[in-house]
């Protein structure tokens, strides 16, 4: 069995062994299990266009272990086929900032299973721009710092939305300051008690390179939460702005903490719905949006996992590229069709490369995990927000560390980065950050005389996005 296995996975070729590559698989799920948690918390509670909540119709929060189980399911199968087939130490999972992408920016326009359709369909765009090999030339078309500047700002976003879902910043139903700290300017409240303990607990644990800190800090703040409501029998705040409860569950023991997972999500999606509630062209940003993150991310991801674990050529490309990108592609669709939004490489995978992984074995040993793991969604329905959103932020700080690659000295790239990664949070929607950034981008090499450096992608991308941000005036002056 082993020799069967360093044979297939080429094992010791690559200066690992199968316990290695075990472990690997271990660390790696440790540091990115945390998305079976966030993916529900992130999508549950946003209603779509019509008042909806993914997976719970008309209530709020109900669809979160149905959430739960999908995310990990679609995880565990798509990790293990990147093993499988690509042989690559890489496992996927449902993207962070692109699922608060579908949730804020499409969901709200349409319903979830026409959002869902879009995810789909840019699965499948990108999977067709895999096998044409026209995925290198939008690649090269976009500058690599404007696509620093899209992660960074998904980043902040993504540490916003934690924020805000704790109660930690809030509305103030004032024209300014729009926002402020808490109520009234104070935190005020158990459950921000227990967010604030959860996001110091989780800072120190990274601080201190713990394997799986995000994890077990979920676990701590869920624990810590439960010995609060124990003791206050604090309510649930039901959407009350000013209220002092819970966001979404109120901590309690659950009745059981294993039972058979509910996949009623898989197949909930309509491919061609979102075209007809916003439109052709809203639908197509929409569908680029996507696909810009989705695109980027991973070509980035590869190389960055490949580089930890010095399996890339003197090209800096990863072993089996191809096939990492046509699985990649085949996961962002499938999780889609699966209701759980997009699905994409992880760079958590370096963590577990970092502890010795060097083959698809690990990846399949992160997936069996996966799989494991939807036993446990009743368990995964009882965690407080206020437990998990701390992740978020503690991941935008991740994401925001790329800052640095952006060059603030060149107005050219500065202007465009700077409004791509302020109006994403500033405006709740990543759409627009990305807009701006492309039409002031090349706005500004036109202007300096520039304009024959720009692909023209980008010309053509940025007159879309022109046309996105005017949709209602035109729309008005052609009706």
């Amino acid at each position: 069995m082993t020799t069967a296995l360093d044979h297939y996975f080429k094992i010791a070729e690559r200066g690992s062994t199968v316990a290695r590559e075990v472990r690997g698989g271990v660390v790696t799920f440790l540091t990115m299990a945390y998305i079976i948690v966030l993916n529900p918390v992130i999508l549950a509670d946003v209603p779509d266009k019509y008042g909806d909540y993914l997976g719970g119709g008309a209530v709020e929060g109900s669809g979160f272990a149905t959430i739960a189980a999908c995310t990990a399911l679609i995880a565990g199968v798509l990790s293990i086929a990147m093993g499988a087939l690509a042989n690559f130490p890489l496992a996927i999972a449902a993207g962070l900032g692109l699922n608060a992408f579908v949730a804020y920016s499409v969901a709200s326009q349409m319903t979830w299973a026409d959002a869902m359709g879009l995810v789909v369909l840019e699965g499948l765009v990108i999977l067709i721009l895999v096998l044409t090999g026209f995925r290198k030339a939008v690649f090269d078309a976009v500058p690599t710092q404007l696509k620093t500047a899209i992660a960074v700002g998904i980043g902040l976003f993504i540490a916003f939305i934690g924020l805000v879902d704790a109660g930690f910043v809030r509305t103030t139903a004032m024209a300014a300051p729009p926002v402020g700290l808490g109520i009234g300017g104070k935190l005020a409240g158990w459950p921000v008690l227990v967010f604030c303990v959860t996001l110091l607990v989780m800072i120190v644990l990274h601080a201190r390179k713990v394997q799986g800190a995000i994890l077990l800090g979920i676990v701590f703040g869920t624990v810590l939460a439960g010995v609060v409501q124990a003791l206050t029998g604090t309510a649930p705040a039901l959407g009350d702005a000013t209220s002092k409860g819970w966001n979404l569950n109120v901590p309690s023991w659950p009745d059981k903490f294993f039972e058979a997972p509910d996949f009623s999500l898989l197949g909930d999606f309509n491919l061609l719905g979102g075209f007809d509630r916003v439109g052709v062209v809203a639908a197509f940003l929409l569908v680029f949006s996507l696909l810009l993150a989705d695109f980027f991310d991973t070509m980035g991801t590869m190389t960055a996992v490949g580089a930890e674990g010095g399996l890339n050529d003197s090209d800096g490309a990863p072993p089996n590229a191809q096939r990492i990108l046509i699985v990649d592609s085949v996961a962002a669709a499938a999780g889609g069709a699966a209701g759980v939004s997009s699905n994409t490489s992880y760079i958590e995978s370096a963590s577990g490369v970092g502890d010795g992984a060097r083959t698809g074995l690990a990846s399949i040993v992160t997936g069996v995990l996966f799989l494991l793991s939807t036993l446990a969604a009743p368990l995964v329905a009882h965690i407080p927000s206020e437990a998990a959103v701390p992740a978020l932020v503690l991941v935008g700080f991740l994401m925001m560390t790329q800052v640095s690659g952006i060059d603030w000295d060149d107005v050219e790239i500065a202007l465009p980065a700077f409004l791509t990664i302020a109006l994403m949070p500033l405006t709740y929607s990543i759409t627009t950050g990305i807009g701006a950034g492309f039409v002031v981008y090349v706005l500004l090499k036109a202007v300096r005389g520039k304009a024959a450096e720009l692909h023209v992608l980008m010309w053509v991308v940025s007159g879309l996005f022109v046309v996105y941000f005017c949709i209602d005036p035109i729309t008005r002056w052609l009706t």
